[in-house]
């Protein structure tokens, strides 16, 4: 299993850095370049505890899928994405969220294990992790640019 931690500082309230977390619409927006596109569940809007989303997008040529679920919800502080079925063995994908310095610190925890276990580990260890760590800072990124522009309004209508 791989761990991934990734804080990122946004200047924003905390409640639109969370909300803007869970939007279905800005995640597609902030993985564009894979193509990835919500097909099942929860296809748009928020999501809550509970809630089912099917992902499909292309890594590394191939097109895949990964069904997931809201499995913690304690807003505006935590939530959890957790891989019902999918390619990896494992997924799990914490998201804190605190106030700091006058806006927020977004940190990312993501667990994985690839499958094919020993060649899932090799593959860890050579590429994927790092693949991961990219993947999740260019999303990082669209989001902080998002919460910190006019644009926040178009993914969330309220922050209370």
């Amino acid at each position: 299993m791989d761990r991934i931690e990734i804080s990122t500082r946004i200047g924003a309230p905390l409640e639109r850095c969370f909300d803007l977390a869970r939007s279905v619409d800005l995640h597609m927006r902030s993985t564009r370049k894979t193509g990835e596109r919500a097909i099942a569940g929860k296809t748009s809007g928020l999501l809550d505890y509970g809630d089912e989303v099917t992902w499909r997008a292309r890594h590394f040529g191939v097109w895949q899928s990964l069904t997931g679920r809201i499995s913690e919800y304690d807003r505006p502080r935590h939530f959890q994405d957790t891989m019902l079925r999918g390619t990896f063995k494992r997924v799990k994908h914490d998201h804190f969220f605190e106030v700091a310095d006058g806006g927020s610190v977004m940190r990312d925890v993501f667990e994985y294990s690839a499958p094919f276990w020993p060649l899932g580990w090799l593959a860890e260890r050579l590429f994927l992790s790092a693949y991961m760590r990219r993947f999740l800072e260019e999303r990082n990124r669209e989001l902080k640019a998002v919460a910190e522009s006019g644009e926040w309004t178009q993914f969330v209508t309220s922050t209370v």
